[in-house]
């Protein structure tokens, strides 16, 4: 009895499952899309006169980098820091170096340590953003800003403790795409 009901079920799910296949335009556009919106997101979400809302761009390019190290070229810094260099109000191109460098450095980390944990993840991505937050400090003051140093502390220390939720969301954004559709054809 109980095997005849298992034999059922399993053969039900098979039934919902063919012609079913994840779609290639979701499985190779969402992760350009999601760091795209995360360098929308802090033109939306507060204007201040100070830095405080972490670089969710970069943030996003870096989970997914660690999330599916593959998914994204190694390239793909440069579109997407070129995206971001139009919105953030960087000096235009500070984004696609950066952006670019942390591509080739993730790919090279990638290559030595193809095995790494969730605190060592977080620690990679922390390294990154202590980095990158004051080298566009820095070339924002060559470009003519002023701004001191400090300024910016509450946006690293803020981005260094919400990686982990972006983190969350990239993998529920790799779920997503993953989904399977019915294959019409």
């Amino acid at each position: 009895m109980i095997a005849s009901r298992l034999r059922r079920a399993s053969a039900d799910q098979f039934r919902k499952r063919i012609n079913r296949a994840p779609s290639p335009l979701l499985a190779r556009g969402v992760p350009w899309l999601t760091v795209m919106l995360g360098s929308l997101l802090p033109v939306c979400l507060v204007i201040a006169s100070a830095p405080i809302v972490p670089p969710l761009g970069f943030l996003v390019l870096l989970a997914w980098r660690q999330l599916r190290p593959g998914l994204l070229p190694v390239w793909a810094g440069f579109p997407l820091g070129l995206f971001d260099d139009l919105y953030s109000g960087q000096p235009f191109g500070t984004a696609v170096m950066l952006w670019s460098a942390a591509a080739l450095a993730l790919d090279l980390i990638e290559a030595r340590f193809p095995w790494r944990s969730f605190v060592l993840e977080w620690l990679l991505a922390a390294g990154f953003i202590g980095l990158y937050v004051p080298v566009c400090l820095l070339l924002a003051n060559i470009a003519g800003a002023s701004s001191p140093l400090p300024v910016i502390v509450p946006q690293i220390v803020l981005a260094i403790l919400v990686y982990p939720l972006v983190g969350r969301a990239v993998a529920l954004a790799d779920r997503f795409r993953l989904l399977p559709f019915m294959d019409i054809g």
